[in-house]
């Protein structure tokens, strides 16, 4: 019977044991590092002749070159449109008419007194060119001549009333102010329009007046349109990018510089545009500082209208058949720059001196050659994989002398899928 526990202990102690090891080997594996723990690697890539740019971006609005408010000069009821939403226009084209009854009477009654004048000017002269029988004294002379000049008087003063009650008749008939396409019409036939002069905003530098067979349509330039207008125009085919330049990027911005204009509406589109204008004057948004810039559109495609937002990216210096490296491969601190080159199986630093910095590559002026390997250095990133997972506690005995066996704690390990804990032991009976 002595015999027979004794075995029975051994037995169990022994199971102890391989259980206690096997929850070492397992605490072992969670804490310890990772086979695949992220680590430096290097590779090695030939210096390579490429075009190297350097770009800024900014955000961008498109805008019309050209937006004229058209209103008529005098006041009236509006009696025809002969334009609507979408029409193309051009200088000097009919849009409108209000009731010209009035001002026509006007220039009918302005037109009778001129005559009236002209022919009592033309009887006094006669008068004063015929010969008298009995000589005239030199007060009969002076009253002739004064006649003769009140008389001129009032022919150029009707001369004058001719003039504006043509004004007046001209006043009734719209014209528009520029070329372009009609882009609101506020008004109806049939409504009371007030006098108003129209008025044009040009982004370009040049600016248009519309006359029409000696009738000219009362036009101003300005900085700025009118709010509102009888009949807008807006050029559709002359249309611009208006964007804005930080402060830090305007020195290297130049007309003429070629961009790319991706619009939000067709952003698989780019467009082809260039540099026209950079303002002198900034402008300030809280700590920001900005200088507004415009550019043209080599083609833009159809469809496209004024408001739209876009990406601009603008090309500020271009280097080609330049030697490159990848931007990665240059350390630069302060003025000096350095790369890592590959020599004989050996790294190398070497000083270079650099030109243009693109977003992904750098120009090389001096230091390097082509076809030498330079260096890049890089981090490989962990594992994701599941951690160990811990082992389930061993069973407590029932009435034997040993517990059982505790199982591994399941660490946390980068990388795979980690393995199951042991098991703990099952305790002897007593």
């Amino acid at each position: 019977m002595t015999r027979l526990r004794a075995r029975r202990a051994w037995v169990i102690n022994g199971a102890l044991v391989l259980l206690l090891a096997g929850a070492g080997f397992g605490i072992y594996q969670a804490f310890s590092p990772a086979s695949n723990t992220a680590q430096a690697q290097t590779r090695s890539t030939p210096v390579r002749r490429a075009t190297v740019s350097e770009t800024i971006s900014a955000a961008g609005t498109l805008a019309s070159t050209y937006t004229g408010s058209a209103n008529f000069a005098g006041s009236g009821k509006v009696t025809s449109i002969s334009v609507k939403v979408g029409d193309v226009v051009s200088v000097g084209q009919k849009l409108a008419t209000i009731d010209n009854t009035t001002a026509t009477k006007q220039l009918s009654v302005a037109k009778a007194n001129l005559a009236v004048a002209q022919e009592n000017l033309d009887d006094a002269e006669a008068a004063a060119a015929t010969p008298t029988p009995t000589p005239s004294n030199g007060s009969q002379q002076q009253s002739t001549t004064t006649s003769i000049t009140s008389l001129e008087a009032k022919l150029d003063q009707s001369q004058l009333d001719v003039q504006t009650a043509q004004a007046g008749v001209d006043a009734t008939v719209l014209y528009a102010p520029g070329a372009g396409t009609v882009t609101a019409v506020n008004g109806t036939v049939g409504q009371q329009s007030s006098s108003s002069g129209s008025s044009s905003s040009a982004q370009s530098s040049s600016s248009s007046s519309g006359s029409t067979g000696g009738q000219q349509s009362s036009t101003s330039s300005t900085t700025s349109s009118s709010s509102t207008g009888f009949i807008t125009l807006t050029n559709m085919a002359g249309l611009v990018v208006d964007t804005s330049v930080a402060e830090i990027d305007v020195s290297k911005v130049k007309t003429g510089q070629k961009a790319t204009v991706t619009l939000n509406a067709l952003p698989d589109k780019p467009v082809q545009a260039t540099v026209s204008s950079i303002n002198l004057t900034p402008t300030t948004s809280g700590s920001v500082v900005s200088y507004g810039a415009q550019l043209t559109l080599s083609a833009a495609p159809e469809g496209l209208r004024p408001g739209q937002s876009a990406s601009v990216v603008i090309t500020v210096a271009e280097a080609e058949n330049a030697l490159s490296v990848p931007a990665a491969a240059v350390q630069t601190v302060g003025t000096n720059s350095v790369v890592t080159v590959l020599e004989n199986g050996q790294n190398v630093a070497r000083p270079v001196q650099v030109g243009i910095r693109g977003e992904s590559t750098v120009q090389i002026t001096s230091g390097l050659t082509e076809g030498e390997s330079v260096v890049l250095t890089g981090t490989a990133a962990a594992g994701t994989g599941t951690g160990r997972t811990g082992g389930t506690g061993g069973t407590l005995g029932g009435t034997g002398a040993f517990p059982g066996g505790t199982g591994g704690t399941g660490g946390t390990r980068p990388g795979g899928t980690g393995g199951t804990g042991a098991t703990g032991g099952t305790g002897g009976r007593g």
